[in-house]
């Protein structure tokens, strides 16, 4: 794997007909592109806790797993955010909209780069998201003023 903040390298194996290098998978081998949510779930037990389940040089597909009243920290992205709700209830607080968006398992949220937002997974049970980002992408919490997106 490369550094952390660099590209994945690319390494194509014999026989394999995928252009990546696809890591994660709850620990399978790197190449496999298939996993179960439910296996994961064994496997890492108790929330909170995260997997990246895909990590290439295009993109990285980390699942999430929350228990109610455990939130994220208050953050924004230099690109697009989006995430697939699998289980659970999540609200998210987004910069510039007057109410939090209410998801459930099967809808997909999208907050724009720049954004600042809060995660805060609600209901009786854990939350299990998939987010889905470009590599090396991190949370911000402070940026220069008139770089957010209403500074404009």
């Amino acid at each position: 794997m490369a550094k952390p903040g660099g590209p994945v390298p690319n390494r194509e194996r014999k026989g394999e007909r995928h252009g990546g290098d696809h890591e994660g998978l709850a620990g399978s081998r790197p190449g496999q592109l298939h996993a179960r949510v439910e296996e994961i779930k064994r496997v890492k037990g108790t929330p909170p806790w995260t997997e990246k389940v895909v990590v290439n040089d295009q993109i990285v597909g980390t699942l999430i797993c929350q228990p109610p009243g455990h939130p994220t920290d208050r953050h924004y992205h230099l690109t697009d955010e989006w995430w697939v709700v699998l289980e659970g209830e999540i609200d998210w607080e987004i910069e510039g909209r007057p109410a939090p968006v209410h998801a459930r398992a099967g809808d997909l949220v999208l907050v724009p780069a720049n954004h600042f937002h809060h995660i805060r997974p609600t209901g009786r049970g854990p939350s299990i998201r998939l987010a889905i980002t470009p590599p090396g992408e991190f949370h911000r919490h402070e940026r220069e003023p008139g770089a957010g997106p209403y500074d404009r």
